[in-house]
């Protein structure tokens, strides 16, 4: 993925697909190669066409387990023709499998030394990126070195530039703030509770005193922070729609990016796909705004006796307390009790999984760079656990119209269907979005060239450090 999110060549420098949409095919690069390792005969070998059948067959291999086997679901076959021919077959149209080939779980990797290596490959990993691995201590450092014979180029000159990365693994933030303050690391990621107002003014600024020596970088992040609606809870208000919608009324997101996230974050007055993503829609006419007198209305048109209700309970974890007690206080203010019930993430999970949460804190980070990831949330095959659909909604128009999103080759009907699918399931409410993320980068002046696009993914290549 480029900058814009837009799949570019990498050991694929060129590509077809057929007209059905079924059969992609991939022509390589001859001038790939793996890193260094003695298990090749001449110390390392050129990337072919049977390298990537093998990865990816791996991947999907039932004794591999694999957490990333699903980027596969959709493919009936891999073919090499030659080594420098990949075709991969689909079982059926889904425009958005190139960016599902962008992820890492798609990265290529020998056969012969995953074999040899067997449970040890995870510790001892032997690719074609511009790092390659040295040390590996855990909970204490992770040592890349330049891999000297990479084979992207910039301006004629050899990537990368940088000679090693090492990276600390430093369990509290606090301390990890502290190293870099005093130049010991170059780079942080995130905004932790712990330092935000020492780094950040509340309109999300450098404060003054880190101006001269520090850069801060943000950009849209795929990641739509909400709250989840169980819409098989027994909770008989959550079953009414305009009390589901009330909900969203009213709650000031605007005011609790404001106070809680340091301006880092966009209010989410539209739907679940999120602000950077194409299928994303400015328009608010199908989103919720603040509005306490809306959402006292509806609560009384929803007829929803609060007196006698029984009281909300949202399920969170301890990281995000304070925005689930923004939230309760909100809907204290028009008059709905609300409990903020903190358990470890694991226990999240559960409940998740098994609908036992009748709201609950959540996020969805894109997989890949596609309005049909958010909207594959909803789609009614998707009940947990065999999918991504913890708020088991379900509607027939909805679905009709997310197979048509899959399907469709056509960007421009594809984005008018997303913003109809993510406008009925806001209609609906099942969620309450609360904000669209950002991610947010922080490093010393000395570091050039350090970009990145809204997977937040960290690309090093490109990296000098004067």
């Amino acid at each position: 993925m480029d900058n814009q999110l837009n799949v570019e060549p990498c050991i694929a420098k060129s590509w077809t697909i057929s007209e059905d949409g079924l059969i992609y095919t991939f022509n390589l690069r001859e001038d790939v190669f793996f890193h260094l390792h003695e298990i090749f005969e001449n110390g390392t070998r050129a990337v072919v066409a049977r390298d990537f059948k093998y990865s990816f067959e791996r991947l999907v291999a039932r004794e591999t387990a694999a957490p990333g086997a699903w980027v596969f679901q959709k493919v009936k076959s891999f073919e090499a023709t030659n080594d420098t021919t990949f075709i991969i077959c689909l079982k059926e149209p889904f425009t958005p499998f190139l960016g599902l080939l962008t992820m890492k779980y798609c990265s290529v990797v020998p056969k012969e030394v995953v074999e040899t290596l067997s449970d040890q490959f995870g510790r001892n990993p032997i690719g074609t990126g511009p790092f390659k691995m040295k040390l590996w201590v855990d909970n204490e450092k992770l040592v890349l070195l330049k891999n000297e014979q990479y084979f992207e180029k910039e301006n004629g000159l050899q990537l990368p530039y940088l000679d090693a990365v090492a990276i600390s693994f430093i369990p509290d933030q606090q301390s990890a703030f502290l190293e870099f303050s005093k130049g010991k690391m170059d780079f942080i990621s995130g905004l932790d509770a712990g330092y935000k107002d020492e780094l950040l003014k509340a309109d999300g600024t450098l404060q003054t005193a880190y101006k001269n020596g520090l850069t801060l970088n943000t950009l849209p992040y795929l990641n739509t922070e909400y709250l989840g609606i169980n819409m098989q809870s027994k909770h008989p208000a959550l079953q009414n729609k305009n009390f589901r919608q009330a909900l969203n009324y009213a709650i000031n997101k605007k005011e609790m990016v404001k106070y809680l996230r340091n301006n880092i974050g966009t209010a989410a007055q539209a739907g679940m796909v999120p602000n950077g993503l194409p299928g994303f829609s400015k328009q608010t006419d199908y989103g919720y705004s603040f509005n306490s007198n809306k959402a006292k209305a509806l609560i009384m048109e929803s007829q929803v006796d609060l007196k006698t209700m029984p009281i909300l309970d949202i399920v969170t974890t301890a990281n995000y307390r304070d925005l689930c007690e923004y939230v309760q206080n909100a809907w204290q203010k028009v008059g709905i009790s609300v409990n903020v019930n903190v358990v470890p993430s694991s226990h999240l999970r559960e409940l998740k999984a098994n609908g036992e949460a009748d709201i609950f804190r959540a996020s969805w980070i894109a997989d890949y760079p596609d309005a049909e990831n958010y909207l594959s949330m909803f789609y009614t095959n998707n009940f947990t656990p065999n999918g991504p659909n913890y708020t088991f909604f379900s509607d027939s128009t909805f679905d009709m119209q997310y197979q048509e999103v899959r399907r469709n080759v056509d960007e421009q009907k594809r984005m008018a269907l997303s913003v109809s699918c993510d406008s009925l399931v806001m209609h609906h409410a099942p969620v309450i979005p609360l904000f669209y993320d950002q991610a947010i980068r922080f490093y010393h002046n000395s570091i050039q060239n350090l970009e990145g696009n809204a997977l937040n993914l960290l690309e090093l290549k490109n990296v000098k450090k004067l």
